[in-house]
C-alpha cells in the first residue's frame, strides 16, 4: 500500500484536503449531535413539522441537507445561519488531527500547493488555519455554498472549484477525505482520492466506494510527502 501511495503522490501536482477529519475534528469540544439537535430546534421554532428520523439525526450537515431538500428556503437559511454560528463556536475547541499539520507542511515543502475543500463554512476553516499558523500554507479554501446544501460534496462542484483555482488538471490532483461523500465527489470530479479511515469500520466502505488508496493514519501520507520533499 505504501508503494502505491508513494507512486500516487509522486504523480500529482496539488493536494486537496477535506477539513473535518484530515485536518481536525471540528466538533471535538462541541459535539455534532448537540449541534444537530439545536438545528432541529431552529426548525421547530419556525413551525416546521420535524419527522422522528430527522429529530434524532446526529449529523448537523445532514440536518441542513434534509432541510434544503424539503424546499423551504427560509428554513434552509435559518438552519444555515445557525450552523455557521455553531461551527464558529466549535472551531475554537477543534482538535487537530494527528499528522494533519505535517501533511500540509510537507506537501508545500515538496512543492505541492494545498487546498481545503470542505462542507463546513469557509470562514470557519480559514479561522482554524489562521489560529494554527497554517493559513500561509493553504490556498484556496472552498467551503459550503450558503444555504445551498445540494452543492455540498458529494456534488463535485466544490472540488472542481479548487482544482480550477489551482490550475491543475483533475487527474493531477489528489483529495484526502474521511467520508463517502469525499470519495464519491472526487470520483465524479475525476480526482484521485485517498480515503482516510479514521475509524476501522470505514475501511471496507471506502474500498467499495472506489477510493484509490485507504489509510488509517495521516502519518502514512505525511511520511511519504516528507520523502518527496527530500527529508
Amino acid at each position: 500500500m505504501s508503494a502505491d501511495l508513494g507512486r500516487l503522490l509522486a504523480g500529482v501536482g496539488a493536494v486537496l484536503l477535506d477539513f473535518d477529519g484530515p485536518v481536525c475534528s471540528i466538533f471535538a469540544g462541541y459535539p455534532a449531535p448537540q449541534v444537530a439537535a439545536e438545528l432541529v430546534d431552529v426548525l421547530r421554532q419556525r413551525g416546521v413539522d420535524v419527522p422522528p428520523d430527522l429529530a434524532s439525526e446526529p449529523d448537523p450537515l445532514e440536518v441542513l441537507r434534509r432541510t434544503g431538500a424539503a424546499g423551504d428556503q427560509g428554513a434552509t437559511r435559518a438552519v444555515e445561519d445557525a450552523l455557521c454560528a455553531a461551527e464558529r463556536r466549535a472551531v475554537e475547541t477543534a482538535e487537530p488531527t494527528p499528522y494533519g499539520r505535517e501533511v500540509i507542511v510537507a506537501a508545500r515543502q515538496a512543492g505541492l500547493p494545498v487546498a481545503v475543500v470542505s462542507n463546513n463554512c469557509a470562514g470557519v476553516v480559514t479561522a482554524y488555519l489562521a489560529a494554527h499558523r497554517l493559513a500561509g500554507y493553504v490556498s484556496p479554501v472552498v467551503g459550503r455554498s450558503y444555504a445551498d446544501p445540494d452543492r455540498m460534496k458529494p456534488n463535485p462542484d466544490p472540488i472542481l472549484q479548487a482544482v480550477q483555482a489551482l490550475g491543475e488538471p483533475p487527474g493531477r490532483c489528489v483529495l484526502v477525505g474521511d467520508s463517502l461523500s469525499d470519495i464519491e465527489g472526487a470520483r465524479a470530479a475525476g480526482v484521485p482520492v485517498i480515503g482516510y479511515a479514521n475509524r476501522p469500520r470505514k475501511v471496507a466502505g471506502f474500498h467499495a466506494a472506489g477510493a484509490d488508496i485507504v489509510v488509517t493514519s495521516m502519518e502514512t501520507i505525511a511520511g511519504l510527502l516528507i520523502d518527496l520533499a527530500g527529508g
